[in-house]
C-alpha cells in the first residue's frame, strides 16, 4: 500500500512540475501526419523552434502507413517540400541494392495502370514506394531541420487547451506535459486541437442548398456498379422477420441532398506481399463475422466470374508489395470524429477485424469462386513492414472527420471545372477528382438495397484559399488547420489527398512564421508577403 501511495505521489509531483514548467516553442505542430511532418520541417528550416507531437511511435500518417499508391494525378502542380519528399523517394529507388526481389524496370511496367506511371523522370519524382522507406526519409528530413519530436503523446481532451481571449497559450497532454507556443498547427486527421480550441466545425454532409451545391447530402447512387437492387438484404434471404444484414440502414432520409452526420467509409490501406520469403499468411480474426461479407457474397453469386481486382485493388508497390484498397467498412465510421480515445480504439479494432476478415473470407470461404480464392492465396502480410504493430498498418484511413468552418469555406463551385468560381489567396493547388467512397448501404423507398453517397467527378487544377486553413478570427487567432480545413463535404472529397495536405502544411508553416515575425494574428498576415515567400520556396500556387 505504501508503495502505491509513493508512486501516486511521484506521478502527482511530475504532473505538477510539468504544468508549472511548460516547454516553450515558436510553433507546435500537433499531429504526426505527413502534413504535420512537412509543416514542422518548413518551420525548422526557417529557423523557428518547433515541436512535432505524435500520438504513436511513428511519423507520416497514411503516407507511411499503407497509402503508398499516392493519389497524384498531376505531379506538375506539386511543388515545394512535397516535391522534394517525392524526389528523395525517386533517388532512393535508383539504387540497385534496394530492389531485393525484383528490378526497377520490371516494377514500373507493372505499376503503370493505377498510379499515373508512378514516377516522373523529368522532375525526378516517384510517388509509389514502401511505407518503411517513406518514414525513413521523413525522419531524415525532420532531423536535418532540427525538429523536436515527442512520441506517444496525446492532447488531454478535457481541459487540455489553454486560452487567453482568442489566443491559444498552451496545450496539456495526457502525460501531464504542457507546451506553450506562439502558433499552433492542428495537423491531425480528426481535428481534436481545433475542436477543443473553440473553433466552429461540422461533421457529416451539408444539405445541397447550404452552399448551392449539387453533389452534397444523402445521395442514393443508381449508376452501374452501385446497384444492389437485386440483392436480398435480409439475414435469411426472403425472410424479413430475420432482420436486415449488419450495417444496412433501414430508414433513408426523405429526399436526395438532405444533410446528415455521416462520413464516407474508412478502411486500412493494407500492404500485402506475394514474396514467400517475406510473407505471413493471414489468419481468421478472433472477431470474425461472416455476416459482414454477406452482401458481397450475394454480389459475387450474381457474377461468379468476377475478378478479384474488381472487388479489391492490389496496386503494385516496390519489392513485390501492394497498396490494397477497397476494404471499406460502410457505416462503421460515423462516430469516429467526435469519439474519445478509447472509443476510437474500439472503432479502429472493428475496422482491422473487418479488413483482415474480408481477406480471409475471400481466400477461405468455400462459397467464394475458386479462381478468387486461388489468386488471393498467394498474398500475405509483409514481415518487413509495420514490425511493431504485427505487420499491420499503424494508422486507420480517416477519409473525412471534422471540417472547420473558418474564414473561407471551400465549396463545390471552387473545385469543379464547370462554372468555376476560383478561390482567392491561393496557397496550393488541388487537382484530384471529386472522390467520395460509398457512405452507407440503405433500403430505398421501394424497399430495395442500394449503395449511397459516392462521388467521382474529374476536375482540373484549382486554387485553395489561405483563409480555408484559418479559423474565424473571433474564435482563435494563432491556430492553422491544413487537414481538417474549412470546406464543404463535396469540395473536401477532392482536397483530401495526401500531397495536397502536405502542400497546405508547408504553406501553413510559412504563414505561421510570418505571423510570429510580425506579431499579428494568422488571419492578419499580409497575403502578398505569404505568396512571395511560397513562390521563393517553389510552392505552386497558381494555375496555368
Amino acid at each position: 500500500m505504501k508503495k502505491i501511495i509513493y508512486i501516486l505521489l511521484l506521478l502527482t509531483s511530475f504532473n505538477t512540475y510539468a504544468i508549472n514548467n511548460p516547454s516553450s516553442y515558436d510553433i507546435c505542430v500537433y499531429g504526426e501526419s505527413a502534413a504535420g511532418v512537412i509543416t514542422a520541417i518548413q518551420s525548422g528550416r526557417m529557423g523557428k523552434k518547433v515541436v512535432l507531437i505524435s500520438k504513436n511511435k511513428h511519423v507520416g500518417g497514411l503516407v507511411t502507413s499503407g497509402l503508398t499508391a499516392t493519389d497524384m494525378n498531376r505531379n506538375d502542380v506539386v511543388g515545394g517540400l512535397t516535391r522534394e519528399f517525392y524526389q528523395r523517394l525517386y533517388t532512393y529507388y535508383l539504387k540497385p541494392e534496394v530492389w531485393v526481389n525484383q528490378n526497377r524496370d520490371e516494377f514500373f511496367v507493372k505499376s503503370l495502370k493505377r498510379t499515373y506511371k508512378g514516377r516522373n523522370e523529368e522532375r525526378k519524382m516517384q510517388w509509389v514506394y514502401e511505407s518503411k522507406v517513406a518514414e525513413k526519409i521523413m525522419f531524415e528530413m525532420l532531423k536535418e531541420a532540427n525538429v523536436e519530436v515527442w512520441f506517444d503523446e496525446r492532447l488531454k481532451l478535457k481541459g487540455g487547451v489553454k486560452k487567453s481571449g482568442k489566443q491559444l497559450t498552451g496545450i496539456e497532454l495526457e502525460s501531464g506535459k504542457v507546451i506553450q507556443a506562439k502558433v499552433f498547427v492542428d495537423a491531425t486527421y480528426e481535428g481534436d486541437l481545433m475542436a477543443k480550441s473553440g473553433v466552429s466545425y461540422v461533421v457529416g454532409r451539408e444539405a445541397n442548398d447550404k452552399y448551392g451545391e449539387t453533389l452534397n447530402g444523402y445521395r442514393i447512387n443508381y449508376e452501374k456498379g452501385a446497384d444492389l437492387s437485386k440483392i436480398d438484404p435480409y439475414i435469411i434471404e426472403g425472410d424479413q422477420k430475420a432482420g436486415l444484414l449488419p450495417y444496412i440502414d433501414k430508414k433513408a432520409p426523405s429526399k436526395q441532398g438532405a444533410k446528415d452526420k455521416k462520413v464516407q467509409a474508412y478502411t486500412y490501406r493494407m500492404t500485402l506481399t506475394d514474396d514467400p520469403a517475406n510473407r505471413i499468411k493471414i489468419g481468421k480474426p478472433a472477431n470474425y463475422n461472416a455476416l459482414w461479407y454477406e452482401v458481397l457474397l450475394r454480389q459475387i453469386k450474381l457474377n461468379p466470374s468476377i475478378e478479384l481486382q474488381k472487388i479489391i485493388t492490389l496496386t503494385p508497390m516496390p519489392n513485390r508489395k501492394t497498396d490494397t484498397n477497397h476494404l471499406d467498412f460502410f457505416g462503421a465510421s460515423y462516430d469516429y470524429a467526435e469519439a474519445n480515445y478509447e472509443q476510437r480504439k474500439q472503432i479502429e479494432q472493428l475496422h482491422k477485424d473487418y479488413a483482415l476478415g474480408m481477406l480471409w473470407f475471400l481466400e477461405n470461404d468455400p462459397r467464394v469462386p475458386e479462381h478468387i480464392r486461388k489468386e488471393l492465396s498467394d498474398w500475405g502480410l509483409p514481415k518487413d513492414e509495420f514490425v511493431d504493430t504485427d505487420n499491420f498498418p499503424n494508422h486507420i484511413y480517416v477519409r473525412e472527420a471534422r471540417r472547420m468552418q473558418g474564414e473561407y469555406v471551400m465549396i463545390e463551385k471552387n473545385v469543379t471545372k464547370e462554372d468555376r468560381a476560383a478561390a482567392e489567396n491561393s496557397i496550393g493547388l488541388g487537382s484530384y477528382a471529386l472522390d467520395c467512397h460509398y457512405v452507407s448501404k440503405v433500403i430505398d423507398g421501394e424497399g430495395k438495397l442500394r449503395f449511397e453517397g459516392t462521388i467521382f467527378k474529374p476536375t482540373t487544377p484549382y486554387p485553395i484559399s489561405y483563409y480555408a486553413i484559418t479559423p474565424k478570427k473571433k474564435e482563435v487567432s494563432n491556430l492553422l488547420v491544413p487537414i481538417c480545413l474549412s470546406s464543404s463535404h463535396v469540395a473536401y472529397s477532392s482536397i483530401r489527398m495526401e500531397p495536397v495536405y502536405m502542400v497546405l502544411g508547408q504553406s501553413a508553416a510559412v504563414a505561421a512564421v510570418i505571423a510570429i515575425d510580425n506579431n499579428v494574428a494568422v488571419q492578419d498576415i499580409n497575403y502578398n508577403d505569404l505568396a512571395t515567400k511560397l513562390e521563393e520556396l517553389n510552392q505552386i500556387i497558381k494555375t496555368k
